[in-house]
């Protein structure tokens, strides 16, 4: 049976809490809702996935909440009310409307479903969701830099002992390791 903080008005925000990621969607009234769902019609939802750059094909549906939501907890959760001003809700209702039907991309960190319920809602696209991978992957990055350095070192103490040739080997994987890291860093960092 789904949860809910209080019964939602035409305009507002759903996070359904998934058991790994939020899904997100805008209540239109009437029980329905608008969201960013995967186009074939065999997957139920788009999650999120450990491919940062994953591209999917998405197609924007109108169903109702209880079939969005199924089992999981959801709540009203307009966030963002903070930061930025909502649309007039009629405009906000047009804005979704338009969009029914349509296949989109859908990109994890740029153009999830929350990306979509608030540019509808606030005329940005905006998702903690996907700026909290980032700064996971950038921390993620930044370790494994570090740690392919304490291995490049380590490797070519040993290697010492075998000359001169043997450390210049092991020092250009190093650097090797230590560009691909960077680049990694830099990717993320433009996300």
């Amino acid at each position: 049976m789904s949860r809910r903080r209080h019964q939602p008005k035409p305009g507002d925000l759903i996070k359904v809490k998934r058991s790994v990621y939020q899904h997100w969607a805008l209540y239109l009234g009437d029980g329905y809702v608008v969201h960013l769902t995967s186009a074939d019609e065999g997957i139920r939802c788009l999650s999120g996935s450990s491919d940062p750059i994953m591209r999917k094909k998405a197609k924007v549906k109108k169903q109702l909440l209880k079939e969005v939501v199924g089992n999981n907890a959801w709540e009203v959760n307009n966030k963002y009310d903070r930061s930025y001003t909502p649309l007039p809700v009629e405009e906000i209702i047009r804005r979704a409307d338009s969009y029914i039907g349509m296949e989109m991309t859908y990109r994890v960190l740029r153009k999830n479903c929350e990306h979509f319920v608030t540019m509808l809602r606030y005329g940005k696209s905006v998702s903690d969701q996907a700026r909290n991978a980032i700064v996971g992957i950038g921390v993620l990055a930044q370790s494994a830099s570090s740690i392919g350095f304490v291995i490049s070192a380590t490797l070519a103490a040993a290697a010492a002992p075998l000359g001169a040739v043997a450390v210049a080997v092991v020092g250009a994987g190093a650097s090797v390791l230590a560009a691909t890291f960077a680049a990694l860093k830099l990717k993320f960092r433009r996300l």
